[in-house]
């Protein structure tokens, strides 16, 4: 595991290496070349709104120097069904040269913990691109289950993945 790891609330002045890392992370996981712009205004739609959900940075300090080395986006779906609020994980990315090293797990444990401690939460969810191994294994590892939901989606902003369908 990253020695000296601190998972932590983001904050505005985390806001470059958000959108540095969501870059990287749909380039890397879909092959999509994002709008900066669009994405940067998203991001600040997390940061400033809570409402609609909030972001967590996995950081690591060395001497009295502090580095970012994940994120992770919590957003919210109520379930009639349960009476509750399902956490969907979403925009998870750990730099490359951390990975596999246990930052992925420290993030996901702490917001297993802060869901648990929050009343009117029944459980998180995430979805996983169907190609995205390593990730899926990672996930299994933290105690997730695949669940027997696929999903599906019209999309009015992006155009439609050029990606194989895994189904």
């Amino acid at each position: 595991m990253t020695r000296n790891l601190l998972v932590r609330p983001a904050e505005l002045g985390d806001l470059d290496r958000l959108i540095e890392f969501s870059l990287a992370m749909a380039l890397e996981t879909e092959g999509r070349a994002l709008d900066r712009s669009r994405l940067r205004q998203g991001i600040l739609g997390i940061l400033t709104e809570p409402a609609r959900g909030f972001f967590r940075v996995a950081e690591t300090t060395s001497g009295d120097r502090a580095r970012v080395v994940g994120q992770m986006m919590v957003t919210y779906e109520w379930s009639d069904w349960r009476n509750a609020t399902f956490w969907w994980i979403q925009s998870v990315y750990v730099t490359p040269e951390c990975r596999r090293q246990g930052v992925y797990r420290a993030m996901h444990d702490a917001i297993r913990r802060e869901a648990r401690a929050t009343p009117g939460v029944c459980g998180i969810r995430l979805y996983v691109e169907g190609t995205n191994r390593t990730a899926q294994q990672a996930y299994r590892r933290a105690g997730m289950q695949m669940s027997s939901y696929r999903v599906y989606e019209e999309d009015f902003v992006l155009p439609p993945n050029k990606r194989k369908e895994s189904i």
